[in-house]
Order: structure tokens, then sequence, then C-alpha cells
């Protein structure tokens, strides 16, 4: 009886050509074999199954090869090659650090250094699962690795870099392992279906290649546990079974009640899944899967992101049409929910049932998530208020269109001293609206906005034109230097009321003078006072605009040189000064007592 072998071993790749999934890192090391660039120390780290070791032992063999090929490949012809292939080449040494780990192997490495190769140009030392090293063994094998003999190549394969000290990172060539797709190892595995005259499907096979992760000698592993289940014939349904891997007809079942809204149908599923001993949280995490493939679907250049058979991906297409993007994203959600509270949940079963008829109540036309439904409200009423009527036209745009000149922090507080002066009742018209910016009122157009554009539009154009000059107010209303005053001392008492007294008696020292174009100055004598008054800038520029009705108003603070009869002290120091000047002993007591003023 001959011998079984495992496909993992069977057919391990011999050739650069023949392993899976790494063309970068095959195509640079045969260059650097045709270019004689090699370095003394490589570092292959990745996932395991992906061929490190293999890579490490080809090219172990073919840089001795004798009879290299013009592509770089060993001839399996020469003594060198014949003997690495039956497994007693001298030039090659092989080393377990997982279970070699110490410093005494390390240092019976270094001695084999020592002696040149007696066939061949180099010797490779192979050391596989290096991360196990201790620090000492680590330590013990820097110098050997930084300046080895020009004959001796070291290859260092890990799945853990990051347990290895920089040291000696720093000393290799490191070649990052990638995870093979799930459409390399489906064919390789397809291919070696063939070699073994086994009929496989290309549906299960993919399964076993998802189910692999990336690692292809865990797909061949699986692979032959199929093929021992269900003999020379591999099918769908056989792989589904042995592996305990929930079908695909389940997820496209489920969704399909669930566009329906069926909650009786989908919960008698989801009872039938558990009967036969699946978790729910698995469950859960493979019906979001499922909602993200078909929102893959939905675009064709992401169709490249789905890793399924032709006939699988057929059936996305197809359902992905019935679904909508903004009902996805709903499921999507609900679903993530389920999967973040399953294990605090105290009955997980009703946890995931009562997820399952939240994700049937979702209408199937997909409205618009509420961020969306915000964002189009506004840009709604913001469209009503500029048809409504040439004033109401002009706030709308200098709320939405801030003039360059001004400020963005004074363009903000603009517009939120014309919303609420526009949604405020005014006092100079009998006509009083009431605000109501929470509940929307429907306009001639069918679109949602506030409640001013919805009493506007009862009436026809005319009249909403009379209307909206009526409640909102006069922009550009022009004012007196007198007025002015008023307004800003009535803003002077009411910060004084507040318990801003510094404030208070800085505004009130002198009066802001108008210019053109509504351009206010205002000087004071300090920078302390200066920078105070900067902090309640949009507060103050909010306040007179209100007042004054316009909104075109503007403000520059001016720095003087102050009046010195007049000079009123505002800062810790000036008012120390003041004092001095006063009662001189107040300047002896703080030399005796070498005080500090604060400024």
């Amino acid at each position: 009886m001959e011998k079984f072998i495992v496909s993992a071993r069977k057919y391990r790749p011999v050739t650069f050509d023949t392993v899976v999934g790494q063309p970068s890192i095959t195509t640079t090391l045969k260059n650097a074999i045709r270019n004689n660039h090699l370095a003394q120390a490589f570092l292959f780290t990745g996932p395991r199954g992906v061929g490190k070791t293999t890579t490490a032992r080809i090219l172990a063999k073919t840089i001795n090869c004798d009879k290299r090929s013009e592509n770089i490949e060993a001839c399996n012809e020469c003594e060198s090659c014949k003997s690495f292939n039956d497994g007693h080449s001298l030039n090659i040494y092989e080393l377990d650090a997982a279970s070699n780990n110490s410093v005494d192997d390390i240092r019976a490495l270094v001695d084999q250094v020592r002696y040149a190769p007696q066939i061949g140009n180099y010797k490779v030392y192979i050391i596989d699962e290096v991360h196990m090293l201790s620090a000492s063994a680590f330590n013990a094998f820097l110098k050997t690795l930084e300046e080895p003999p020009s004959y001796a190549i070291f290859i260092l394969a890990t799945t853990e870099k990051h347990k290895i000290i920089p040291t000696i990172l720093s000393r290799c060539q490191i070649f990052d392992f990638n995870r093979i797709s799930v459409e390399a190892i489906a064919q390789q595995l397809a291919s070696i279906a063939e070699k073994e005259n086994i009929s496989a499907e290309e549906d299960a096979l993919h399964v076993i290649a998802q189910k692999a992760d990336g690692a292809l000698r865990d797909a061949l592993s699986l692979f032959d546990q199929m093929v021992s289940f269900s003999g020379n014939s591999l099918s769908y349904k056989h792989v589904i079974e042995n592996l305990n891997i929930l079908d695909y007809d389940y997820y496209f079942r489920i969704c399909d009640e669930l566009l329906a809204g069926d909650i009786p149908a989908v919960l008698l599923s989801y009872n039938e899944i558990l009967g036969y001993g699946f978790d729910g949280h698995n469950f859960i995490n493979g019906l979001s899967a499922h909602f993200r493939d078909l929102m893959v679907c939905k675009d064709e250049s992401t169709l490249t992101l789905l890793d399924v058979s032709k006939n699988v991906r057929e059936k996305y297409k197809v359902q992905s049409r019935n679904c909508s993007m903004p009902w996805l994203l709903a499921q999507l959600d609900i679903a993530n929910r389920a999967d973040v509270q399953y294990k605090s949940s105290k009955n997980q079963r009703l946890h995931i049932e009562l997820s399952l008829m939240k994700m049937c109540t979702v209408e199937t036309s997909g409205s618009a998530p509420e961020l969306f439904k915000k964002k189009a409200s506004t840009e709604a009423t913001v469209k009503n208020l500029q048809t409504s009527s040439p004033a109401a036209k002009e706030f709308s745009q200098s709320a939405v269109e801030p003039s360059p000149a001004v400020e963005k922090k004074e363009a903000i507080a603009n517009t939120a001293a014309a919303a609420a002066a526009a949604a405020a009742p005014t006092t100079t018209t009998e006509t009083k609206l009431p605000v109501q910016a929470n509940k929307p009122a429907s306009s001639p157009g069918g679109r949602k906005s506030i409640s001013i554009s919805g009493q506007l539009g009862k009436d026809n154009v005319e009249q909403k034109e009379i209307k909206a000059a009526e409640i909102l107010p006069d922009l550009k209303n022009e004012f007196s230097q007198e007025k002015l005053s008023e307004t800003w001392r009535k803003f002077a008492d009411s910060i004084g009321k507040s318990g801003r007294l510094t404030l208070n008696a800085a505004l009130t020292k002198r009066e802001p003078v108008l210019g053109e174009n509504f351009k206010l100055e205002f000087t004071v004598d300090s920078a302390a006072v200066e920078k105070d008054l900067n902090e309640i800038r949009s507060e103050l520029l909010s306040y007179l605009r209100k007042s004054l009705s316009n909104y075109q108003i503007s403000l520059t603070i001016l720095l003087g040189s102050g009046d010195t009869g007049n000079h009123i002290p505002y800062t810790p120091s000036e008012k120390f000064k003041k004092f001095a000047e006063e009662n001189p002993l107040i300047l002896d007591m703080k030399n005796k007592f070498d005080l500090e003023i604060e400024y």
C-alpha cells in the first residue's frame, strides 16, 4: 500500500514560478540572484501558510545550483540540486527556533558558520520561527549576522516580526508576505484536483478558500479533509456540511424575507439555523457580511471586492437590484448594534430575534438617513426664503454667503443673529406669527421649511412678498450717531449689570465713531482693554445689528495713546502706579516686603 502524502507536502512549490500569491517577492529575489546583489541576511515575515519557509528553501536551492536557467530557476539535475531534493544537502542548515532557542543552540550554529561549503557557492542557514529565540540568544547572534563570511547567508522566518529586537531587524532585508487571495487559492485547489482526478465544484473550492483565511497550507489541509469525506466528487453541499458553514442560500432567503417584511418567516428561518447548531453571534456577523457584499454589487467598480464564485456573484447581483443603498445602510447599522451588544445580552436568542424584527420594519424604499434629511430640509428652507421676497432673498444670501471682508468668526455670529431676528416678531408691526422652528410646514412645492415659509405659502406670491417685508427687518436701516451712542450705552449697561465692571468702564469712557458704509471705530487706551473687547466683539456686533436693524455694521477696535489727564487705570500695574502716586507709602511697603505686581 502506497503511503499517503498530504497535499501541502506533495504539491509544495519547488521553483519561484510555482510559489502562489507572492509575485513581487519572487521577482525581487530572482533579480537579486541575476545581478549578484544577494544580501547576507533575509527576514521573511507574514501570516502562517503563505510560503515563507518554502521560498527560503527555493532561494537556498537556486543560489547553489550550477546550471540555473535563464529564468533564474534551479535545474534539478546538478549534484547540488539532487542532494537538496533528496534531503541530505550539506550546504543548507535548518534550525527550528521554537525548540532550539537557547544561547548554546545559537553558539553551535555560529561555530558551523566558520566552515566553508565543500560543494556549491553558499552555505544557507534557515531559522524558522526566529521570534522564539531568547534575548540572550539574539545578542549572541548579532555579530555573526552583521559580518558573516562571504559564503554564508541567513534566512530568518517568522509570523511575529514585532517580537524581534530592532538590532536584528536592522541587519536584514525584510520581505513581508501577504495573505493569499481567495481567487488564487481556489485556482490552486482546482489545479490540484485536476491532477488528482477529483471532480470539484467551483463553489466548493471557493468556500474552502474563504475558510482558509489567506493561508494556502490551511486550504490544502481542508481540501484533503473534504476529499476523505466525499471521495473523488467534491460538492458544495458536502463542504458546507462538513465544515459547519452557513449556506449562502440561507442569507439570500433571509434577505428576501426582510425585504418583504415577513417577520414570522424570518423568525422561523433563524430557528432553523439554530436547530443545525449554529451560533447566533456567527449568524449575525454572516448576515452583516451578506449586506456588505450586496453593497459591493451596487457598483460595477467595486465588484472586484467580492470574493465569491461566478455563480454566487450572479445571485448577489440579482438581489442587490431590489435593495436600495439607504436600506442596506440601515440594516448594517442594526446588525452592527446586535453584534456589539450580543455578549452582554442576558437572552441572546431574543436579542437577535428583536434585531431581525427591526430589520423587517425598515422601509424597502430606503428613506434617507436622519443626517441627510436635516441637510435637505435646511437647503429647502433657504431656497424657499430666496424665492419669497427680495428682502428675504437678500437675507438668505447674507446668511449663506457672508462677505469676504467679514471675518469667519463674525460671519458665524451674523448668521445666528440674522436667523434669530428673522424668527422673532419685530416691534414695528402688528402682524405676529408663531415661531415653530422644530415643526416643518409644507410649502407649495411640496418641500419642508420652517413656519415662516409655511405661513407665507398660504397666499399668493404678492402676499408672500408683503408679509415677508413686514416680518423681516430692514437689513440696511440708516441710523444716526446719537442712535448709535444710545444703543452702545445700553449694551455697556447690560455688561455692567452682569458684573463685568471693567468692561463697562472701558465702553463708557468713549463713544464709537460712525463712518461710511456703517463702519464703526472705537479707540481704547491699552492692549489689555483691546484684548478683552475683542473677546466680546461678536456679542457686541450682534447686539448692535439687531437693535439698529442693520446687518452691514462692522467694528474696528483701535489702540490709541490715551489721555494722560483722564486716563482710567485698568490693569493691576496701572492701578498700583496710580495708588503709589497718591500715597508713596504703598511703594515703600512693596519694596520692603519684596512684593510683585501681577501684570
